[in-house]
């Protein structure tokens, strides 16, 4: 009997201790940091279980690599890169990679691999850095994310696009906006094969096109739209005027836009402008301030800037989303900024 009550006690523990850690993860929510990579792109989700999803990794050299270390172990109080996501091949977007490998375990790279017509490729180091496993990515293909707690919102984070290609969609109604479209030259960098990410937790809707370019922009959501609506749009390539085709901008109709932009590089006119013109956008986030000659007229308000001076720390944006989902957070550390949105 004494054994019996001894063992219930522990059982009784344990399900108080297992009940407590699942509230605990619940009520984390979702994170997702913008980290400062002057230009280039390193966007790092953090689900409530504490898996980590890394969409680029910035450039090439220590300052890049140091300012993701920071943020996953720091800010985030992570220890590894559950997933690597490299949308294209160019050196902003995939020149971090091996150095972050060397100083953080790298589960997964899920990329374009190799494929007809192809005219770039990275780097031999990205290649042969240390990692679990390396997987192509292809349209509609999920990542295959752990499991949240019960009574969780559901997770997802799903390609919808890569080299040129789009996820295949049942959905049969013309999206009106499409009407509006004039295409532009075609491109062939590989900015054009960019992989296509969709993040999804309960009602909130982020989609990050990596540097997409204006035509295949039109292909993402015409005929029909195959993303929906969003909460917050990751502007395409930094904000260039190459990419951010206003008929993609209209039919997600975001409420939240993030630039990742440096102080020279992206913020352009046309997609400030695209995106001014934007009903549904409420707020406008920038990773720097423009210190171009445009500045004056393609430049949010300080208190959404993370970085206002080219001499800065590297400052990250964040966001969070509640755990039901319902409602998501962007905060600016540097100004001290916080607003809450409601999630689509």
């Amino acid at each position: 009997m004494r054994w019996f009550a001894v063992t219930s006690g522990v059982v009784g523990w344990l399900f108080v201790a297992t009940s407590q850690l699942q509230a605990a993860d619940m009520a984390r929510g979702l994170d997702v940091y913008w980290i400062d990579v002057e230009g280039g792109a390193a966007t790092l989700i953090v689900t409530p279980v504490g898996e980590t999803v890394l969409i680029d990794s910035g450039n090439p050299g220590l300052r890049d690599v140091n300012r993701i270390v920071q943020v996953v172990t720091r800010q985030a109080g992570q220890r590894r890169i559950d997933h690597l996501i490299t949308t294209h091949y160019h050196r902003d977007h995939f020149g971090g990679a091996a150095g972050l490998a060397s100083a953080l375990p790298i589960g997964e790279v899920h990329d374009n691999g190799v494929f007809d017509g192809q005219r770039e490729t990275a780097d031999p180091e990205y290649y042969r850095f240390k990692v679990d496993k390396r997987s192509v990515i292809a349209p509609g293909d999920r990542i295959a994310l752990r499991e949240l707690p019960n009574g969780s919102p559901p997770l997802s984070l799903r390609c919808l696009g890569a080299r040129q290609k789009f996820m295949a969609t049942t959905d049969d109604k013309a999206n009106a906006c499409c009407q509006a479209n004039q295409p532009r030259p075609v491109d062939n960098s590989d900015n054009a094969n960019s992989v296509v990410m969709q993040l999804s937790y309960g009602q909130f809707d982020l989609l990050d096109t990596g540097d997409l370019t204006w035509n295949r922009e039109f292909d993402l959501v015409c005929p029909v739209n195959r993303v929906g609506v969003v909460d917050v749009f990751q502007v395409s390539h930094h904000g260039l005027d190459v990419s951010n085709n206003p008929v993609l901008i209209r039919s997600i109709e975001p409420t939240v836009a993030v630039f990742n932009n440096s102080p020279t590089k992206g913020c352009t006119p046309g997609a400030f402008a695209a995106l001014k013109e934007t009903p549904s956008v409420e707020a406008i986030y920038q990773m720097h301030k423009n210190l171009r000659p445009d500045g004056a007229t393609t430049n949010t308000p300080d208190e959404l800037i993370a970085n206002l001076t080219a001499d800065c720390r590297g400052e990250p944006l964040r966001l969070s989303v509640a755990a039901d989902g319902k409602t998501f957070t962007m905060f600016v550390t540097s100004s001290g900024h916080q607003r809450t949105y409601p999630s689509k």
